[in-house]
């Protein structure tokens, strides 16, 4: 994510303009948008949730420069040191061309280095680097305590847990 970007998410949305309608406007006057079946769509919701979910996560992590995804590649290399990048990618559902693209990234960055495994030389085993395990630090308190923090303060603790196993469900069987 670039810094402009990051820098947008954490600026106030802007106040909406105010027009004057056309004579040739047709939607002059006719409110918000009539949502019909969207509004009864899971998939929709949920990709909406998500959205919302996403941008708060990025505000809450901007100094960090980490998206979801590299958050969650630093967790596995923690609690999997180690471990191939293929294992990793596939856990996370990854395509291999983004995974090595986001490995470069996270390279470059000095948070983790890749290492030839000494069984394959095909492959390559991933490691946290120094930097890479004060940056996880940092994201997962910051996570922990502020953007967790707001969704658990919004869902309570039971539509939390609820909601996990709804979606581990999906994930799972659907």
């Amino acid at each position: 994510m670039t810094a402009h970007k990051v820098a947008q998410l954490d600026s106030p949305k802007p106040a909406r303009m105010v027009r004057e309608a056309s004579p040739l406007d047709d939607t002059a006057g006719a409110g918000a948008l009539k949502m019909g079946e969207l509004s009864g769509l899971l998939g929709y919701a949920l990709k909406r949730a998500q959205l919302k979910v996403f941008e708060d996560f990025l505000r809450t992590v901007s100094s960090l420069q980490l998206t979801p995804a590299q958050f969650s590649v630093l967790l596995l290399m923690e609690n999997n040191p180690g471990r191939n990048q293929t294992e990793i990618a596939n856990t996370l559902g990854i395509l291999r061309p983004n995974f090595v693209a986001m490995l470069d990234g996270l390279e470059s960055r000095e948070l983790c280095v890749r290492v030839r495994s000494a069984h394959d030389r095909r492959s390559h085993n991933l490691m946290l680097t120094d930097k890479g395990r004060t940056t996880l630090a940092r994201a997962k308190k910051l996570i922990t305590t502020k953007h967790e923090g707001r969704l658990n303060e919004l869902l309570g603790p039971a539509n939390r847990d609820a909601l996990l196993q709804m979606l581990s469900m999906l994930a799972e069987e659907f």
